[in-house]
């Protein structure tokens, strides 16, 4: 699966959980943030990984310390130019397809450090 099927499998799940989106794809500077979605009054920031070959580590591994540092930094870049959203809490979560392209969302997978 690439990343565009991903991403759109991902959105469909998370929006039949009610979430609500606010942009795919924001590109920065400093990274890409894949969506952006409203969680009730959060702001949730979604990372969407796929691992067809788990010998190099999970899906989610994947969103190690590096990546998560340049999602922080693309949040932080999305608030400010993004003023109406800056009064929400943000939780960054993943969507994670293993092999068999089954889907593990993870909430609040990591935290801004």
């Amino acid at each position: 699966m690439n990343g565009g099927e991903a991403e759109d499998r991902a959105l469909r799940l998370l929006q039949s959980r009610g979430l609500k989106l606010l942009q795919r794809n924001y590109r920065c500077r400093g990274g890409e943030l894949d969506l952006v979605m409203r969680d009730g009054d959060t702001l949730a920031v979604i990372e969407v990984r796929s691992r067809s070959n788990p010998g190099f580590g999970s899906a989610a591994e994947s969103v190690d310390a590096r990546k998560q540092q340049r999602i922080v930094l693309a949040t932080q870049m999305y608030l400010a130019s993004h003023p109406e959203h800056g009064h929400r809490p943000v939780r960054f979560d993943v969507v994670a397809f293993d092999g068999a392209g089954r889907p593990d969302w993870i909430t609040a997978a990591f935290d801004a450090v």
